[in-house]
C-alpha cells in the first residue's frame, strides 16, 4: 500500500510508514555509498526447500548513473551452486554496529559467473581498488593461483529492492535524515 499524493508534492510512503518510496538513483547513490562504506555483508542464499542460508561476504558495488551492480568474489561451492540454480535470488543485509548504526538492503537477481573472461575482470575489478573496500584475492588460500583458481567464482548482484535506513534517523526519532526504499517497478 502506498500513501501520498507524490505528483501534488506529497510525500510517497510504503505500508511501514516510515520509507520514503524515491527514484533509483536518489536511493542506488546512498545504497552504493553506505554499503561501499561497510564493505562486508550477511548474504542469503535458499535451499532447494525454501530454507535461508547465510555466509558474511566481502562486497563492491558500483553505480553507472543507471544501474547499480554488486560484486562478490566468491569461493565456489556445491551448495552455493545449487542454492543460485534452484533460485538465483540473493538478500544483502549490511549493518554499522558500532558507530553510526546504518544498516541497508539489496535484494537481488544474481549470476555466478565462472567463465574465464569474467573471472578474470572480477579479479581484476577487487584488485584495482583501494583497501578495505578493494583487496587482492589470492590473499584468501583457495584463489592463490589466480582468477584461474578453481575455487574462485564471481557473483553479479542486479537489485530489484534497495532500502537505506541512517541510523540517525532512529537515534533521532525519525526527525533526522530518512529510510529511502526503491523497488523494480514501483514508481513506473
Amino acid at each position: 500500500m502506498v500513501v501520498g499524493n507524490a505528483a501534488a508534492g506529497g510525500v510517497t510512503m510504503r505500508s511501514d510508514e516510515y520509507a520514503t518510496v524515491a527514484e533509483l538513483h536518489t536511493v542506488a547513490l546512498a545504497f552504493v555509498e553506505m554499503a561501499n562504506r561497510m564493505v562486508y555483508c550477511t548474504l542469503a542464499t535458499v535451499d532447494r526447500r525454501g530454507r535461508p542460508r547465510s555466509r558474511m561476504v566481502h562486497t563492491l558495488w558500483e553505480w553507472d548513473g543507471t544501474s547499480p551492480v554488486g560484486w562478490v568474489g566468491s569461493i565456489v561451492t556445491p551448495m552455493k551452486r545449487a542454492h543460485l540454480q534452484n533460485n538465483p535470488y540473493v538478500s544483502c543485509n549490511y549493518w554499522n554496529g558500532v558507530e553510526a548504526y546504518d544498516t541497508c538492503v539489496a535484494e537481488c537477481r544474481t549470476k555466478l559467473l565462472l567463465d574465464e573472461t569474467s573471472r578474470r575482470e572480477g579479479w581484476e575489478r577487487f584488485k584495482a581498488v583501494p583497501p578495505p573496500l578493494g583487496y587482492d584475492p589470492a590473499i584468501i588460500p583457495q584463489w592463490k593461483d589466480g582468477p584461474s583458481s578453481p575455487a574462485w567464482g564471481v557473483l553479479r548482484l542486479e537489485p530489484w529492492h534497495l532500502r537505506v535506513f541512517p541510523g540517525e534517523f532512529a537515534r533521532s526519532g525519525g526527525t533526522v535524515g530518512q529510510i529511502l526504499t526503491w523497488q523494480e517497478g514501483e514508481l513506473a
